[in-house]
């Protein structure tokens, strides 16, 4: 096994620069709302997953999902690839409407997630203020079919520039709707039970330390980053001015992370694959 190799990307492609960026952290919430508006997605999730009494254990598994792919080595990549693809292969969820049996990797909902995911990470990037090109756009998600890949998906199935991704959400939206799954997925999202050594006890039993108030925060961005149809099945959260007010707080959240130590906010997955590309650079 090669483990001097620079996985599915590397330091010179466009993935690299988009994930390096801790904004990050609003896409993977954004891309959570989105999803939940696709019925058998959502269905899929909450009949074969505890993520209301595991949602913080289910992130870290997803954040160390996507960064293996992102920063692992090729056979790294693969490995968590032939994993997830064993998982969705066992799983089995009930259309919500129709009463009809469907497996969780059907091509379409697979599709769905994945696009729902990239667009998320790269119109956010963007909105925050990372310099990106139409070019660098499109060649993210031209990138990101490798990751599709992955998941049991033929690349060529995958929207691989912005037209494509904007054309195919213009197709799927017919399938998209406020189902009471989504709505309370979206509260949920909104106000998940933070980690009890994260919070502060409340006089009157509510916890709402400085963690919480930090995660309103971040939520609320996300939300308002959400395309406008979106925003409109979920009832017209926010006002016209959402968009506008969410940009600039993704702005300014992005300028307060640059501030952290690099340390802090790079994980032991992305050091890893910094430190290799450093060596391989100077071999």
């Amino acid at each position: 096994m090669d483990t001097e190799d620079l996985g599915l990307f590397g330091p010179g492609s466009v993935t690299w620069k988009v994930h390096e960026e801790p904004i990050l952290i609003v896409a993977g919430l954004r891309s959570l709302y989105l999803q939940a508006l696709h019925p058998r997605a959502m269905a899929g999730v909450a009949q074969n997953s505890n993520y209301r009494t595991d949602a913080w254990g289910r992130l870290v598994r997803t954040a160390t999902y996507v960064g293996t792919t992102i920063y692992g080595t090729t056979a790294e990549a693969e490995a968590a690839g032939r994993r997830l693809r064993t998982l969705h292969a066992r799983m089995r969820a009930t259309d919500p409407f129709t009463g009809e049996e469907f497996r969780v990797d059907d091509p379409e909902l697979l599709r769905w997630v994945h696009v729902t995911e990239v667009e998320s990470f790269v119109s956010t990037a963007r909105r925050a203020g990372l310099a990106l090109t139409d070019d660098e756009v499109d060649g993210y998600y031209t990138e990101q079919r490798r990751s599709a890949a992955l998941v049991g998906l033929d690349p060529d199935d995958v929207p691989g520039t912005a037209a494509e991704v904007a054309d195919y959400y213009r197709d799927v939206r017919p399938q998209l709707r406020m189902t009471r799954e989504a709505a309370e997925t979206a509260v949920f999202l909104t106000a998940p039970p933070i980690p009890w050594k994260l919070s502060l006890p409340a006089r009157v039993g509510l916890n709402l330390g400085p963690p919480r108030w930090a995660y309103f925060g971040i939520a609320a961005i996300a939300l308002g980053m959400l395309p406008p149809w979106a925003l409109r099945l979920y009832g017209g959260l926010g006002l016209p001015t959402t968009a506008r007010s969410a940009d600039l707080s993704a702005r300014a959240l992005r300028l307060a992370l640059a501030a952290v130590p690099r340390r802090y906010r790079e994980g032991p997955l992305q050091q890893a694959a910094k430190e290799r590309a450093a060596r391989l650079t100077a071999a």
